[in-house]
């Protein structure tokens, strides 16, 4: 939790300070002086529980917990049993209080939420305690479980994490990695998936400071730079709306906003684009209050704005983006367009009510706010699905944690495509799903019986991947059942859950004979089936999961060899458990790969795994891969450095690609600049030329990030050259 030493008078000074602007904040959402009594209550109680106790950072450990509850009321928008709760979250946990300490003195509810999450804490946060043995994906499971009983738990948990996020510079350097993958692999999907944009976005940022700092920085500082220059034009531009709405007789107010260095570092990467060729950088928000026109519903009401300042300015037609008519599946409804100003910028803006501005910044908390005031509607619905859906998953005796893990986090990150039935009619369904997949979200008897489906009158296998548009029919046998086959290709977690149901039988068979023939051999070389034997053979086999049934079934499906065993047992008596690692040829003791994924360039910011058999495999620190491996298996993350010595004789293989205007001799001057003048080594060289215009990209060798931003920056001054961007392998 944190080291102890009496408090002084400015420890207090800061404490007392903090928790006012809390009290601050909750008297606007509280109902009555009652509720405001009990969050007093709570802060005098955790105040006392924690005194003398400080965080890593030095300051004392109650201003965490006043910091969480600060962003439950302001960011998320929930009552007093919440904020309470978040001022109470680390009190069982961390003193000798219990949950029914709690419930005596604050009630059932608050009591639960507390409990919820500090079976949260236990496992996740608290990686000195009980064996690690990449327990995250489990974890997990617990922490979306708990939407089971009350979602504000995984709200709050939110919100604990957000400010861990902030506080994270005090944290060693293998934590920090853990906590920051965590946080992108399933909390900001999730913080998405509830609506809370400004959580997410928070977030976001501040993985990328930690995680490519460099970057952050400098687009951080072109964002200033670029305000300061546009501010005026923005104004300007603003003008002539303000003046036409008021005409109109709307009552309404105008924010302006800037894209975030998250939203444009993600942008420049995915597209290959520059800063500078960012034409969305700003947008307006245009917030109205429907009641001053009562005649006009409030759908209404925002096509009305559309066509007011459409009539100012020209619209980018591909751009408009209808969310009042389809609300997104969290819930978010607005009407965005993109307006030419008329000093020549493109400029995003974004029409919403009070109530859908509302949702957009409190996500799921307003969604009940305006239940309970009785502005419920069809958007409600499908957050209310969507957590039905979570809980079906999460129940499955069947699934492996990390299986589940993935489908969780695939599920959080997904979009939908529309597809059409043979009688046109038009069925939505998450991108990536194949033909199977659509068979049994018809019905769970023809998914079982399906042995192909025609898309578009045209014969296709059950794996075909669905896209707008398609007309799907399924074709069925009568018997025909599903195969283990099915799940490498379906994508929808409906879909898995009922194929496991059905081969659930059939693998309790495969895992008896399984941890038969392992105790059999066992009895061989003299030994007797234990937990450090289990243990040992789930780091050989690369199970993960907490299940041992899961290394039988792979030795009973023949999928793993039980061949020298003895050897492999002798392995794991003595790994060494190293979490700092220097990458050097000159170091003979450890084996080391770069992940070819992400084929990181010496110089770059990178993380490791360690593999079961000692082998440290590389990432870049942004790879999806790295994230996605340090969710699941905190505990093999190590720390990896690059030799301070340049190693000459190490080459990187790169990919940048390049764009321009097409001209006698291009090629030669590329090709001159590559070879002769940085003496970098091409091994392959792919560019088309037409109409006067030529991109493609060049493969080639180089000795660190310095030597390939040098040559970067050396092609981008040939004459014609329009763009020059690394690009994945």
């Amino acid at each position: 939790m944190g080291s102890f030493s009496e408090f002084n008078q400015q420890d207090y000074e800061v404490i007392a300070r903090e928790y006012a602007g809390l009290k601050e904040a909750a008297r606007k959402r509280c109902a009555d002086q009652s509720e405001l009594d009990m969050i007093q209550k709570a802060f005098e109680f955790a105040n006392e529980a924690h005194k003398g106790v400080r965080r890593r950072s030095g300051e004392p450990y109650i201003l965490h917990p006043i910091a969480v509850a600060k962003i439950v009321v302001s960011n998320i928008g929930l009552g007093y049993k919440s904020i309470v709760a978040a001022l109470l979250h680390d009190v069982v946990e961390d003193t000798h209080y219990t949950v029914e300490d709690l419930k005596s003195l604050f009630g059932d509810k608050v009591a639960t939420l507390v409990e919820g999450l500090t079976k949260i804490k236990t496992v996740l946060d608290n990686e000195d305690k009980a064996e690690q043995k990449s327990m995250q994906a489990e974890n997990f499971k617990r922490i979306l479980l708990t939407l089971n009983d009350d979602v504000r738990v995984v709200l709050i948990k939110l919100a604990d994490r957000l400010h861990n996020c902030r506080t994270i510079e005090y944290m060693p350097e293998h934590k920090r990695d853990k906590i920051l993958s965590e946080t992108m692999f399933v909390f900001i999907p999730l913080a998405h998936r509830l609506g809370l944009y400004g959580v997410k976005s928070e977030m976001e940022d501040i993985w990328l400071r930690y995680k490519e700092p460099e970057a952050f920085h400098d687009i951080t500082a072109k964002i200033n730079r670029n305000v300061i220059d546009k501010d005026k034009e923005i104004n300007d531009f603003i003008a002539p709306i303000d003046a036409a709405l008021k005409a109109a007789g709307f009552r309404f107010e105008i924010k302006k906003r800037v894209k975030t260095p998250y939203s444009i570092w993600n942008k420049m990467n995915n597209k290959g684009i520059d800063f500078d060729q960012i034409y969305d950088l700003y947008a307006v928000r245009i917030i109205f209050d429907p009641e001053n026109a009562p005649t006009e519903t409030e759908r209404d009401q925002c096509y009305h704005i559309f066509s007011i300042i459409t009539g100012i300015y020209r619209y980018k037609s591909d751009r408009v983006r209808d969310w009042v008519n389809y609300p997104k599946n969290n819930g978010y409804e607005a009407l965005h367009c993109t307006l030419m100003s008329h000093t020549g910028i493109w400029i995003e803006v974004q029409i919403r009510s009070v109530r859908m501005n509302e949702i957009a910044e409190k996500g799921i908390a307003a969604h009940w706010a305006y239940k309970k005031d009785g502005f419920a509607d069809g958007s409600e619905s499908e957050m209310d699905k969507w957590i039905t859906k979570v809980k079906e998953i999460l129940v499955s005796p069947d699934v492996n944690a990390l299986d589940l893990l993935d489908m969780i986090h695939n599920d959080l990150i997904k979009t939908d495509i529309f597809v059409f039935t043979p009688k046109g009619q038009q069925k939505s369904i998450e991108k990536g799903a194949t033909a199977l997949d659509f068979a049994y979200s018809i019905h769970t008897e023809i998914g079982d019986k399906a042995i192909a489906a025609k898309v578009n009158l045209k014969l296709v296998a059950l794996s075909y991947v669905l896209k707008t548009g398609d007309q799907v029919e399924i074709i069925t046998a009568e018997n025909e059942k599903p195969k283990r086959e099915w799940l490498d290709f379906v994508k929808t977690s409906k879909a898995r859950k009922i194929i496991l149901d059905r081969l659930k039988s059939q693998r309790q068979n495969i895992i008896n004979l399984g941890r038969t023939m392992l105790v059999d051999k066992l009895e061989s070389i003299g030994k007797t089936l234990n937990d450090s034997i289990i243990k040992s053979l789930m780091e050989e086999f690369d199970v993960f999961d907490s299940n041992p049934d899961e290394v039988y079934f792979k030795i009973g499906s023949g999928l793993v060899s039980l061949d020298g065993l003895s050897e492999n047992l002798k392995k794991y008596e003595g790994i060494n458990k190293e979490s700092y690692f220097v990458i050097s040829d000159d170091d003979e003791k450890h084996k080391y790969v770069l992940a070819s994924c992400c084929t990181p360039i010496r110089g770059e910011s990178v993380i490791g795994f360690r593999a079961s058999d000692g082998t440290i495999t590389v990432h870049t620190r942004t790879c999806p891969n790295a994230n996605s491996l340090a969710a699941k298996f905190g505990d093999k993350i190590l720390t990896v450095k690059w030799a301070d010595k340049e190693n000459s004789g190490n080459s990187y293989l790169a990919r940048i690609y390049l764009k321009g205007t097409d001209r006698l001799g291009m090629i030669n001057d590329i090709t001159r600049v590559t070879s002769k003048v940085m003496g970098v080594n091409i091994r392959r060289f792919d560019i088309g030329s037409e109409d006067g215009i030529f991109d493609g990209f060049i493969d080639l060798y180089v000795n660190d990030m310095d030597n390939l931003e040098n040559l970067i920056r050396k092609i981008h001054k040939i004459k014609g050259i329009e763009k020059v961007v690394r690009k994945e392998l």
